[in-house]
């Protein structure tokens, strides 16, 4: 009774699965589908059954051949079919990317009665994989480095720098306003370093006391102090025959400042509670927002290891001195969200651009950033407007309510942001694309529609 009664709803159990299911008989032909299956494919139930299984043109699909001349997919001579990524065609034509089982049916006689195949569509996460591997390969072009964008004359003059101290071993440290960028610098020394395939290890100097400072640069003994009740090895040796990043080294504590002194000078640590000298081979990289020069002056900072930290200077300049790069960075911080939370947002407007260009940005790249955040959260527009940004972005009150947009507007926005897109990329629809966050078909389409083109270096409209 219970066979009979799970087979009346076993139907119904198969139509609740997101993943698409699909009976075949031994001649190959379809004769049970279920609702995902459907929704998959295109076909309703009624224009797919009866119907062979090549009508969805798999691309592992193969024939084996039996000497009667009948022809078999291969599965029915492999058995199952694990896991396998392939591509079946809808119905309206286009290609779907799937991952498909299968296995064979048997009778209670263990003859083959057919197969039965489960199929998910996988499209929308290769294509999230494609869009990935895209912004990555954006992040590796000619705007950025090692993670740092910037085409103006200050951030080339950075990569430069970086490029050369990566080259040695010598002290670096890399000065700047808090939200530059100094730890992204940082690490890319060490990634383009003669250390790269070694440690590294970064260690915020302002966040612990003096006494679990020592500890985290250095390590302890058991017993050391209270609470020390195992050895511990230091971020120094951690860090060994590779490159520590010590942020915020201007506020070290002076005692601290004379044991890493000593590291400096004499290649060795003491881990605390212990006198024993451990030899360590490590290059320091070390940052601050701080003007060292002033603290030496006022005894706050020793002079003689700010000598030994300053062989190597960087200057990272703040984004008010490179505004140049702000529509870069504001079209990757757009990206890189957008691709995160898939918001439906198609670009940044004119307005809006020019916003960011004149604000005076104290809080530098970070606060640039935290600035798209906020707009992600506001905007339910098709483009990011002044309005979505931040109050404290405004120099003369928030702007006035926008104003109800007539078809006629919709249609010279649209041109507009078009022709802005392709003067911004140079004429070419790929980057104009990837601005405007449609495909390079869309964009050729538009350029058609509104009889614009591009004409020896120039936009002809």
């Amino acid at each position: 009774m219970f066979e009979q009664e799970l087979n009346i709803y076993w139907k119904k159990v198969v139509d609740t699965i997101k993943d698409g299911v699909m009976i075949v008989d031994k001649g190959g032909s379809i004769v049970s589908v279920n609702k995902a299956l459907e929704r998959i494919t295109g076909y309703t139930r009624d224009e797919i059954l009866g119907k062979p299984c090549s009508i969805l043109n798999c691309s592992i699909f193969e024939y084996a051949r039996q000497n009667k001349g009948d022809q078999w997919c291969v599965l029915f001579r492999t058995g199952s079919m694990d896991m396998r990524k392939c591509t079946f065609m809808r119905k309206d034509g286009n290609f779907i990317h799937v991952l498909k089982n299968a296995s064979l049916l048997h009778d209670a006689q263990g003859q083959v009665m057919g197969a039965v195949e489960t199929i998910t569509d996988i499209t929308e996460i290769l294509e999230k994989d494609h869009q990935i591997e895209a912004f990555r390969r954006e992040l590796r072009s000619e705007h950025g480095f090692h993670g740092l964008l910037g085409v103006s004359a200050p951030m080339q003059r950075v990569f430069d720098l970086i490029t050369n101290a990566a080259q040695s071993d010598a002290p670096v440290i890399i000065l700047g306003e808090s939200g530059t960028g100094k730890e992204l610098v940082a690490k890319a020394i060490h990634e383009i370093g003669l250390r790269a395939s070694k440690p590294y290890v970064k260690v915020n100097c302002a966040s612990l006391n003096e006494a679990l400072l020592e500890s985290e640069l250095f390590g302890h003994v058991k017993g050391a102090y209270t609470g020390a009740y195992q050895n511990r090895t230091g971020r120094f040796e951690a860090a060994q025959g590779g490159d520590i990043f010590l942020d915020e080294i201007g506020d070290l504590p002076l005692s601290t400042q004379v044991k890493l002194l000593r590291v400096l000078e004499d290649k060795v640590i003491e881990r605390v509670g212990d006198n024993r000298p451990i030899p360590i081979n490590v290059r320091i990289i070390s940052a601050t927002n701080r003007d060292l020069d002033g603290l030496v002056a006022q005894g706050q900072f020793r002079e003689d290891l700010f000598y030994r930290i300053n062989v190597i200077p960087i200057m990272v300049p703040p984004l008010r001195d490179r505004i140049n790069d702000i529509p870069i960075l504001a079209e990757a911080f757009f990206r890189r969200i957008r691709l995160r939370t898939d918001k439906k947002i198609n670009g940044i407007s004119n307005g809006a651009m020019r916003l960011l260009m004149e604000y005076a940005w104290p809080g530098n790249v970070r606060e640039l950033r935290s600035t798209f955040e906020y707009a992600f959260v506001t905007c339910h527009d098709a483009m990011i407007e002044p309005h979505h940004f931040p109050p404290v972005i405004y120099k003369n009150g928030p702007p006035p309510k926008t104003r109800q947009i007539n078809p006629i507007d919709k249609k010279e926005m649209k041109k507009q942001r078009l022709i802005d897109a392709l003067e911004r990329s140079s004429g070419n629809q790929s980057r104009a694309a990837a601005l405007l966050g449609i495909s390079r078909v869309t964009v050729w389409n538009q350029m058609r529609a509104f009889n614009i083109s591009y004409e020896q270096g120039k936009l002809v409209y």
